[in-house]
């Protein structure tokens, strides 16, 4: 997958207006109301035909994408133990990456059908991903070091560095399906203790965390000086034969001062 986005970011074509121009602060918003995916987006990690510009359910607005994920929709073979892993989600382009020691927000809306499946298996809505930069470095099989997960009927945020095991940041039993859940993060991502995570669920605040926030850098973890953090959403979980649905609107990034 590393490799993959290696050469991703390495061949990506010029990109649109609507993204900001090199040297000024992020500050960008997606309604997704347009016929097709806005240049905000990758869709590297996700299947042909799996996502969909529609106007059945929505947050606000007139549209929002539906990603449906089937089994072995972009299959990965699991690596150091880990079971296999399919995915269908969206990449923010590259000009959106963010920078260590840069304080950032995020917010979208996330909505569940009522058949949503409610299983005991991996699975990840949203990831901030440490950039690798090469599949033979001991990071190339790195977890998120942020994460939204849905496990079993469980709603997790979790921190994780390498392949360590999960900290649950905030953890709750609940169910999802049906109704819009509003997410906001605001992040500052580093290996320095200076660095601070905050959440909030529907406007409620559910994480206020200071600390380290990112893997150190160096050659024994593969990572790089400066680092830079990537952001996906959609469906990433363990392999299984049901597919699942995830709606997705109202994305907005800005770079905080």
């Amino acid at each position: 997958m590393h490799k993959l986005l290696l050469l991703l970011f390495a061949t990506l074509p010029a990109l649109s207006q609507t993204l900001p121009a090199r040297g000024t602060p992020i500050d960008v918003y997606d309604s997704f109301e347009g016929a097709k995916l806005s240049p905000l987006w990758e869709t590297t990690p996700i299947a042909s035909g799996a996502l969909r510009m529609q106007s059945e359910i929505v947050r606000a607005g007139h549209s929002a994408i539906q990603i449906t994920l089937h089994a072995n929709d972009k299959f990965e073979a699991g690596q150091h133990d880990d079971g296999d892993s399919e995915r269908d989600e969206i990449l923010e382009a590259r000009a959106l990456t963010s920078h260590e020691d840069t304080p950032y927000e995020f917010s979208w809306s996330m909505y569940l059908p009522a058949d949503f499946p409610i299983v005991p298996v991996r699975l990840v809505v949203a990831q901030w991903k440490q950039y690798c930069g090469t599949d033979m470095a001991p990071c190339s099989d790195d977890s998120p070091v942020l994460a939204v997960r849905y496990v079993n009927g469980v709603l997790s945020i979790t921190q994780s560095f390498g392949r360590s095991d999960k900290t649950p940041l905030y953890e709750e039993k609940r169910d999802l399906r049906g109704h819009w859940l509003d997410l906001r993060f605001q992040a500052r991502f580093t290996p320095q203790t200076t660095g601070f995570i905050k959440a909030w669920l529907d406007g409620k605040q559910v994480v206020d965390f200071t600390g380290v926030t990112a893997n150190a850098e160096n050659a024994a973890t593969g990572y790089t000086t400066p680092g830079y953090y990537y952001f996906k959403m959609g469906l990433y979980r363990d392999v299984m034969p049901q597919p699942m649905t995830i709606y997705l609107d109202e994305y907005r990034k800005k770079q905080l001062p």
